[in-house]
């Protein structure tokens, strides 16, 4: 199918998946702050985004993208600033932890959690370079412009990401279980977990 040293791609998709950043963080706090239900579907909006990113790595949009100043600028600030505005909302947000785990039950609030994951994904212009130096280093040569060894390759990614995500729910759900009851620490949480993110989206800001 086009594809070379496929166990290797595994393990270093693995690897690159483990290190903590930006989609790390907004699974592990959806996670603790409202509970594993609201965590999975993060977990599956943010690798919802590696899909799209590899649809465009195989059409050869993020081509485009890496070549074009304008077009890498534009999405860069449309993600920083959603991510500053993620972070605002959770700043602003008063529910304690109890009261957020309930809400997880609300269909409507777990299709937010989704969409919001994938839009922190699909908006980081980072991951689409990342794929377009990564995903040709396993592609043979003679297939660099057949779409498919990226769709393979991306699928495998997603699904790696998506096991490795719902372990680390499932973890950190175990915090969220022990500490929902005090009545000040989802305040906390999402005064951190707020502030956490407007700095993450002021430094995608300023990236190059």
């Amino acid at each position: 199918m086009g594809v070379e040293n496929f166990i290797t791609f595994m393990i270093s998709a693995l690897l690159f998946i483990m290190t903590p950043g930006l989609d790390t963080f907004f699974v592990l706090n959806k996670s603790i702050a409202q509970g594993k239900r609201s965590g999975i579907h993060a977990a599956l909006g943010v690798n919802m985004g590696v899909l799209t990113h590899t649809l465009f790595a195989a059409l050869g949009i993020s081509v485009l993208l890496a070549k074009s100043a304008f077009a890498f600028a534009a999405v860069k600030y449309l993600g920083a600033a959603y991510i500053i505005y993620l972070g605002v909302t959770t700043y602003r947000k008063k529910s304690d932890l109890a009261k957020l785990e309930a809400r997880t039950e609300d269909e409507k609030n777990v299709k937010s959690d989704f969409w919001s994951g994938f839009l922190t994904n699909s908006l980081n212009p980072k991951v689409a370079l990342f794929f377009i130096a990564f995903f040709p280093q396993f592609i043979a040569v003679n297939e660099m412009q057949n779409p498919v060894p990226y769709v393979l390759l991306g699928i495998t990614y997603a699904i790696i990401g998506v096991v490795w995500y719902i372990i680390l729910t499932l973890c950190a759900s175990i915090f969220s279980s022990k500490i929902k009851d005090n009545p000040n620490a989802g305040k906390l949480l999402n005064k951190i977990g707020g502030l956490a993110f407007i700095a993450m989206g002021i430094k995608m800001a300023f990236s190059k």
